[in-house]
C-alpha cells in the first residue's frame, strides 16, 4: 500500500539512526575514558564486583604504607636496642674492673660512670618507646588488609610486658652498683633517697660514733652531721660523712634500700646517737659491725679473766695473754699490740661494752681460758666471712650477674623486633602481590578493550551513515505518489 500520511520506512530509519548514534556515543565514551563501565547501566553486576575490587586495592595500598611505617618504627627501635647493647658492654667492663680485689683505684669513681650509664639506658629506652609501659611496650597491631577476616588482615608484633621492656628497671639494673659494698645499720628504718626529702632541718645534728683502727691502734671517732636551718639533701649528708670518714678509709653511701651504709677495709663498729628529731639520718640507737671483712664477735660485755687468746692466719700466729685485772680498754690495747702484725684487730663493739675482732683476711681464733672472757665460749671460735653485699667486690660481682641477665633479656627483645620486621616485610610482599592481581581482576571487568571498542566505533560510524542514507531514501519515497496524480 502506498501512503504519505504515515511514512513507516522513515520512522524505522529514524529509530535505527538513534540506536546507532547511541551505540557510537557509548563507544566514543569507552575509548576516551578507558572504561567499559562508565555508569551503572553499562553493567550493574560487573560494576558491583569492580567496586569491591577497587575498595580492596585502596585498603591494601594504605595497608602497605602502614606496614612500611611499622618497619621504619621497628628499625628505629632496633637501632636503639643496639645502642643499649653497647652500653651494657661498657657496664660489664666497669663491673668486671671493680670485681677484682687487686683493683687499687677508687671504686666510687667507677660507680659514677656506671650509674650514669644505667640512667641513660632508661632514657634511651623511653626514647624508643620500650620503657616499662612505653608507647611500643604493647602488642602492636599493624592493619594491612587482604585477609578473609579482620584478624587475618593485621600483623601482630608483640612487644608487651616487662620481658620486652629495656629500661634499667625491667633489665634488673636499677639497684646495681660497682662501688665497694657497705654495712647497713641494724635497727635503722630511715631512707635517704626519697625524692625532695631533707634531713636535720632547723640546725639539728646527729652523731655517729665509730670504734675503729687508725694507725694500727684502736680509737674512737665521732662524726657529726649538722643540717643547718633548711636541712640537707641526700648528697649533702653523704658529703658531710665522707669528708670526716675518708681519713679512716671508711666510705658512707646509700644502699639499694635507700638507707645509709658504711664500707671499707678498716675494722670498725658504729652506733647512732639519739637526736629526737623527725628528719634524722638514721634511727636512734642503730648499730653496725663492719661485715665487709672477716669478723668475730666476742662477748657482748667484756668480763676480765685470765685467758690466752690465739690468732692465726697466713701471715703467722699471735698469742695474747689477758689477766683478771684487764679492763675493756687495756684488753683491746694488749690484743692489738700482738695481733696487728698479722692484720687482725680488736675494736670496741657497737654497744660499747665488748670486743669485735676483725681482719681483711681470713683468720682463726681460740681461747684456752674459761668461757665468758673475751669470747663467749672456750676453745675454737667461728669467724664470719665477709658479706657478699658488704665486701669490696660484692656489689660488682652481683652487677656482673645482673648485666649478663640483662644482655639475655635484651637479646630476646631484639629477636622479637627482628622477627616483627621480617613478618611485616613478608606481609608487604603479599599485599603488593594482591594489589597487582586484584587490580588485574578489576581491569578485566571495568576497563575498556580498546581494540574491540575501536572496531565498534567503525561499525557505529558505518551504521549511522547507512541510517542517514536510508532515512533520506525513506523521506523521498512519498514523492512517488505525485507521479500517480499527474
Amino acid at each position: 500500500m502506498i501512503t504519505f500520511q504515515t511514512n513507516y520506512a522513515a520512522m524505522v530509519a529514524e529509530n535505527n539512526l538513534n540506536t546507532n548514534n547511541l551505540f557510537q556515543t557509548k563507544t566514543i565514551q569507552a575509548l576516551t575514558s578507558g572504561y567499559r563501565i562508565n555508569n551503572s547501566g553499562d553493567d550493574p553486576a560487573g560494576l558491583a564486583v569492580a567496586n569491591q575490587y577497587r575498595d580492596e586495592v585502596s585498603q591494601l595500598t594504605q595497608g602497605v604504607q602502614n606496614a612500611n611505617y611499622g618497619v621504619s618504627t621497628l628499625q628505629i627501635i632496633d637501632g636503639g636496642l643496639n645502642n643499649i647493647s653497647t652500653m651494657l658492654d661498657r657496664l660489664q667492663t666497669l663491673a668486671t674492673e671493680s670485681a677484682t680485689t687487686t683493683f687499687t683505684g677508687d671504686r666510687n669513681n667507677i660507680n659514677v660512670e656506671y650509674q650514669q650509664l644505667v640512667q641513660e639506658i632508661t632514657q634511651q629506652a623511653s626514647n624508643i618507646g620500650l620503657n616499662t609501659g612505653g608507647t611500643f611496650n604493647v602488642q602492636n597491631e599493624i592493619f594491612i588488609g587482604g585477609g578473609n577476616n579482620l584478624t587475618n588482615s593485621q600483623v601482630l608484633v608483640d612487644l608487651s610486658g616487662a620481658q620486652n621492656a629495656v629500661d634499667a628497671t625491667a633489665l634488673g639494673l636499677t639497684n646495681t652498683s660497682v662501688a665497694a659494698g657497705g654495712t647497713e645499720l641494724t635497727g635503722n628504718g630511715v631512707r635517704l633517697d626519697a625524692p625532695g626529702a631533707v634531713f636535720l632541718s632547723g640546725n639539728a645534728s646527729q652523731t655517729f660514733t665509730f670504734n675503729l683502727i687508725s694507725n694500727g691502734s684502736a680509737t674512737t671517732f665521732t662524726a657529726t652531721v649538722t643540717g643547718g636551718e633548711s636541712g640537707m639533701t641526700e648528697a649533702q649528708v653523704l658529703d658531710s660523712l665522707n669528708s670526716q670518714l675518708s681519713t679512716y678509709g671508711i666510705t658512707a653511701q646509700v644502699g639499694a634500700d635507700g638507707q645509709v651504709q658504711f664500707g671499707g677495709g678498716t675494722p670498725f663498729t658504729v652506733s647512732t646517737a639519739t637526736t629526737d628529731v623527725a628528719d634524722q639520718i638514721a634511727t636512734d640507737g642503730a648499730t653496725a659491725t663492719n661485715v665487709g671483712i672477716y669478723n668475730l664477735d666476742g662477748t657482748g660485755t667484756y668480763k676480765a679473766q685470765a685467758e690466752t687468746l690465739t690468732f692465726q692466719n697466713g701471715q703467722g700466729t699471735a698469742n695474747v695473754t689477758l689477766t683478771a685485772g684487764d679492763t675493756l680498754s687495756s684488753a683491746i690495747a694488749e690484743i692489738n699490740a700482738q695481733t696487728s702484725s698479722i692484720g687482725v684487730y680488736a675494736v670496741v663493739n657497737a654497744a660499747g661494752t665488748g670486743i669485735s675482732f676483725q681482719s681483711a683476711n681470713s683468720f682463726t681464733a681460740s681461747t684456752s681460758g674459761a668461757a665468758g672472757g673475751a669470747f663467749s665460749a672456750a676453745g675454737a671460735q667461728t669467724v664470719n666471712a665477709p658479706s657478699s653485699t658488704a665486701s669490696t667486690t660484692g656489689n660488682a660481682l652481683a652487677a656482673v650477674t645482673a648485666i649478663q641477665n640483662a644482655l639475655t633479656q635484651l637479646g630476646q627483645v631484639q629477636a622479637s623486633v627482628g622477627a616483627g620486621e621480617n613478618k611485616l616485610q613478608y606481609a608487604i610482599d603479599l599485599a603488593n602481590s594482591q594489589i597487582t592481581n586484584v587490580s588485574s581482576a578489576q581491569s578485566d571487568i571495568r576497563d575498556a578493550d580498546v581494540a574491540t571498542e575501536a572496531a565498534n566505533l567503525t561499525k557505529a560510524q558505518v551504521l549511522e551513515q547507512a541510517s542517514v542514507a536510508a532515512m533520506a531514501q525513506a523521506n523521498a519515497s512519498p514523492q512517488a505518489v505525485l507521479k500517480l496524480l499527474q
